[in-house]
């Protein structure tokens, strides 16, 4: 798994994650700092020359219908969208698989110290793997969020400052 930021062609991966339209989260790419985790389904960096070192054309695109495509697709694990206002920086939307989650926390986390800023993070009230994962980051619950589309919210905030 690597973890990059995340470009416009990600959005219809990244509105699939937490279903919502691709056209919204093309402007959270525009608009806030994105960071996804990808896994590469890339054989390797030389998977497309061969022995002569004349580049294979089925690998770098292959016929219409052909698996071999693209040797270096990339498949969307997980994202973080973050901002930063003041002294907080603001987890906006994060989703994925439980691992994914777990590297990419790191994201905002490490923005934050570095710039001595604290972090807070909304998670709906029922989703375990989420609360888990801000649990074992370091956030602690700091009760009730909002409410969006009738599901509540736990407020979660780590104070990066007191580590730095």
């Amino acid at each position: 798994m690597e973890v990059r930021d995340a470009v416009e062609a990600d959005a219809e991966a990244l509105a699939a994650i937490v279903d919502a339209p691709a056209d919204v989260m093309r402007n959270v790419v525009h608009d806030r700092t994105v960071r996804v985790a990808v896994r590469q389904s890339d054989p390797g960096p030389n998977a497309d020359v061969d022995v002569g070192g004349a580049v294979d054309v089925a690998a770098e695109g292959g016929e219409p219908g052909d698996d071999t495509g693209d040797a270096t697709a990339e498949n969307v694990l997980g994202f973080v969208s973050f901002d930063a206002r003041e002294d907080t920086v603001y987890v906006t939307q994060f989703g994925g698989t439980s691992e994914a989650c777990e590297r990419l926390i790191g994201e905002p986390i490490r923005f934050a110290t570095n710039e001595r800023m604290s972090v807070e993070l909304l998670v709906e009230a029922t989703d375990e793997e989420l609360t888990a994962v801000a649990e074992s980051a370091g956030f602690d619950a700091e009760g009730r969020g909002p409410s969006f589309g009738g599901q509540r919210t736990i407020k979660y905030r780590l104070d990066s400052k007191r580590s730095g």
